[in-house]
């Protein structure tokens, strides 16, 4: 590969990748020599850029491929030294010389160095008993000899260890022995019987190793030194006993031979329960699991197929989960098999049961309309300000009523606030006051004079004093307030205008013809007549007349009539 490619950092010009490219594909084919390393070794032309190319920061300007190899340690590995403790440089001076340490009299450190015991005299004045100068080593430990800690450390050391113990071995034999020779021979006869001094010694050192074993006692075993045996229970101290957990004599039973309680002793108290029975084990986690495979294994076998789960338990998963994946494809290719032969896809699109079995204990009663008649309302939404609270036997709040510009109560229709409710009395006597203001207002003065000795009547009294003159009035002229007279309007035995009628007839049938949104021609329709459109009536006469409605019955369409539709097709 070209030096170019790897070296440089420039920007190659056209020209220059161009052959670069050239010579590349050369080598790869073999037509041009490979392109060689500082050593003199051939570079495969084939190795990616990426491998070929040093970094930055050890880039020679050269190809090679240094960069890649195991680097050489260049370093000598240095010999493991250390400090020559308790050594002397020759031997020690007979007077004392200048710049020595004033304590000892050593030329290699200073007084306030000194590691001897301070003098009562020092050795400069005396001029006795200098101390030898030390050996200075300057040691030069790598990175590893640094942080070694047991750099420096004489093996032969650990040799006074032993020493030590065996010490102490034969100071404790012989205080043994002496222990012997002060005793008795049938004394010792009983205590060892027909056992010999060597097998006595050998137990009693057993002994000895054996009166730490009360100390080390683990949870759940004793050691008796007295027998010489282990007393294991079959149970911690802190546990608590399985029969222990429900004392109710029909509970899950204990079976005292194996000591196992296979039931829940506590059912349907408390799922976190610490003890839920042996059973709970087997039926939990992976055990489930692994009893499947299990089962799948033995029934492999006896088909013929080579299944072990404990030889070759991945093969044994691989074969359980493949034989899951061909169980589901078979079962859905069976169900599509079937709804297409009998079809009812429909109904396996059915709401959740939780939905079609949902039940509840609450009654709610509703209407043909959807109404809720009995049981449970509907919930309104709640406000920060007081609602449904009405004062001075008020049945509405005030502003419900609105009259000549004035608010009031809508229950009695009175519009001073916070007044005592006189329910449809008040709106009577407010009628009353507003159509028969001229009976009230029309007396002169002399006459209202005149009347002022009378007592004063209630108002109900006058509330029926009322009625009587409206009664009197009706009977005079039994056409006034006809338009608040529509109850029973078209209904009864009506005498109906032939004429008016026929007319009534051709208006509706000529207003059917017309197109949904389409209006009559306004140069036909009366000036100023909001309710007729292009009748012949007075324009005074806005009410609908009993001929109209007469005319609308009939040329109705009843869409629930039978015989709408049906045609004689003999005529």
């Amino acid at each position: 590969m070209s030096s170019i490619s790897y070296t440089s950092t420039n920007k190659l010009s056209r020209e220059d990748y161009r052959r670069q490219k050239d010579l590349e594909a050369a080598r790869k084919a073999g037509t041009a020599p490979a392109e060689q390393d500082e050593e003199g070794k051939d570079i495969n032309p084939h190795i990616p850029q990426y491998i070929a190319k040093a970094p930055w920061y050890i880039d020679s300007g050269r190809p090679t491929l240094k960069h890649q190899r195991v680097q050489e340690n260049e370093t000598e590995r240095i010999e493991p030294e250390w400090y020559a403790r308790g050594l002397r440089a020759g031997v020690a001076a007979t007077k004392f010389r200048k710049g020595a340490c004033e304590n000892c009299g050593a030329m290699t450190h200073k007084a306030k160095d000194c590691m001897d015991r301070p003098r009562k005299t020092k050795a400069k004045w005396s001029g006795q008993d200098i101390k030898p100068d030390e050996i200075i080593q300057e040691l030069e430990l790598d990175y590893d000899s640094k942080r070694d800690r047991w750099n420096g450390y004489d093996p032969s050391e650990h040799a006074k260890i032993y020493e030590e113990y065996e010490k102490i071995e034969e100071a404790r034999r012989k205080l043994k022995a002496s222990e012997l020779d002060k005793q008795s021979t049938t004394e010792l006869v009983k205590k060892t019987g027909e056992r010999g001094n060597a097998e006595f010694s050998s137990d009693e050192q057993e002994e000895d190793e054996d009166k730490y074993a009360e100390t080390s006692d683990m949870p759940g075993q004793k050691v008796n030194t007295k027998t010489r045996t282990t007393i294991r229970n079959l149970r911690i101290r802190e546990d608590t006993a399985k029969y222990l957990r429900n004392l109710d004599a029909n509970s899950a039973y204990y079976d005292p031979k194996t000591r196992s309680m296979r039931d829940n002793p506590n059912v349907g108290t408390d799922e976190d329960a610490v003890y839920a029975g042996d059973n709970f084990v087997r039926y939990t986690g992976d055990a489930p699991k692994m009893a499947n495979l299990q089962l799948f294994a033995w029934q492999a076998y006896e088909k013929g197929n080579d299944v072990h789960l404990q030889a070759n338990p991945t093969q044994g998963e691989l074969l359980h989960r493949e034989y899951l994946q061909k169980k589901e494809k078979l079962k859905d290719s069976s169900k599509e098999s079937i709804l297409a032969t009998y079809g009812g896809e429909e109904h396996l699109d059915a709401p959740p049961k939780e939905l079609l079995l949902a039940q509840t204990e609450s009654y709610v009663e509703y209407s043909r309309t959807g109404r809720v008649i009995q049981g449970q309302e509907r919930a309104k939404a709640k406000s920060k300000y007081e609602e449904d609270v009405y004062i001075n036997n008020h049945t509405t709040i005030w502003g419900s009523f609105w009259a000549d510009g004035c608010w009031g109560y809508k229950c009695c229709r009175s519009f001073i606030k916070n007044s005592y409710c006189t329910g449809l009395v008040g709106i009577e006597a407010a009628q009353t006051a507003k159509y028969g203001a001229l009976i009230y207002d029309g007396g002169s003065q002399a006459s209202s004079m005149s009347n002022s000795n009378q007592p004063v009547k209630t108002l109900v009294e006058m509330h029926a004093e009322n009625l009587l003159k409206k009664s009197n009035i009706d009977e005079e002229s039994p056409d006034a307030n006809k338009h608040f007279k529509r109850k029973g309007f078209g209904e009864g035995d009506i005498q109906l205008n032939e004429k008016r009628l026929k007319k009534a007839l051709e208006d509706e049938q000529r207003r059917q013809k017309l197109r949904p949104g389409e209006l009559l021609d306004d140069r036909k329709r009366p000036y100023n007549n909001a309710y007729n459109l292009g009748n012949a009536r007075s324009v005074n006469d806005t009410e609908i007349t009993e001929e109209e409605l007469e005319a609308y019955r009939l040329k109705k369409l009843s869409h629930e009539d039978p015989m709408a539709n049906y045609i004689d097709k003999d005529k």
